[in-house]
């Protein structure tokens, strides 16, 4: 997939927030919303948060909550005015399927379908084998922005965990700004707006002129229970094969423990190759 567009870039709303709403499902981003790879598209980050907020929103349904979504990035996400359509695929009592699609310039740049399941108390079986990772008061300060470009970059607050090294990172991350100006989100749909940045907190090749770039194609969502808090929690793990593809994995958390995993498809190119 090429990651082109013939849109013309716009100009980046200055509000301090990654979105301002337009109404009708029409958003437009802000300068923190904008990408690493591209100064002119937004950062799938803040573009899959502002996808979850709008599949929240999607006719809601008390006692169900959504268990995954997937998003594919289907080109360049460029910055400035969009539309969010959202739409049930597939109804149901108990499971449904909806769907996302973010519209910008005539064309759909990312689709996401997420399943939203029937919830009930569990608590008695409740568990999971993963680990914790260490707090944030064991850890020290990440400055994302000292190792890649944009907007989105320079608004996240991160810490760099005991034990994290490239290809293996371990870590938290939060937003320091609200998705869109003057809402409030849950704490699941602001996380979100989070996760695709855990492509970054450990690359196996450092990013740069005549170095390696390796965006990814997908984002893939599995919550088992719904998070809390405003930090991302990651542990990651970044593989690359010897054929030009390569996958991010990476174990979510919140100050309770881990409660979801994230996948990212990468596609691997030397720059100028």
């Amino acid at each position: 997939m090429e990651h082109t567009s013939q849109q013309q870039p716009q100009e980046l709303t200055q509000a301090d927030a990654y979105y301002v709403e337009e109404g009708q499902g029409r958003f437009r981003s802000t300068i923190h919303a904008q990408g690493a790879w591209n100064e002119h598209e937004q950062h799938m980050a803040p573009a899959s948060g502002i996808m979850a907020h709008c599949l929240s929103r999607h006719e809601p349904r008390e006692g169900m909550r959504i268990a995954r979504i997937g998003f594919e990035i289907l080109g360049v996400i460029p910055g400035g005015e969009f539309e969010v359509v959202t739409s049930t695929i597939r109804p149901g009592r108990t499971i449904e399927l909806i769907q996302a699609e973010l519209i910008a310039g005539g064309r759909t740049a990312i689709r996401a379908t997420a399943w939203r399941l029937i919830t009930s108390d569990t608590s008695e079986v409740a568990a999971t084998e993963e680990a914790s990772i260490p707090s944030r008061e064991e850890s020290t300060t990440w400055r994302a922005s000292d190792v890649w470009p944009g907007g989105f970059i320079r608004s996240i607050e991160g810490f760099q965990a005991p034990g994290h090294r490239s290809g293996h990172g371990l870590g938290w991350i939060r937003p320091t700004l609200p998705l869109v100006e003057g809402q409030d989100s849950p704490d699941w749909v602001r996380l979100m707006g989070v996760v695709d940045a855990s492509n970054g907190i450990a690359t196996r090749v450092a990013p740069g002129d005549g170095a390696w770039i390796f965006p990814n194609v997908d984002l893939q969502i599995h919550l088992f229970r719904e998070p809390e808090g405003e930090w991302l929690g990651l542990e990651n793990f970044v593989s690359f094969g010897t054929d030009g593809i390569g996958l991010t994995s990476s174990i979510l958390h919140d100050d309770r423990g881990a409660f979801g995993r994230a996948e990212q498809t990468l596609t691997l190119r030397k720059v100028g190759a």
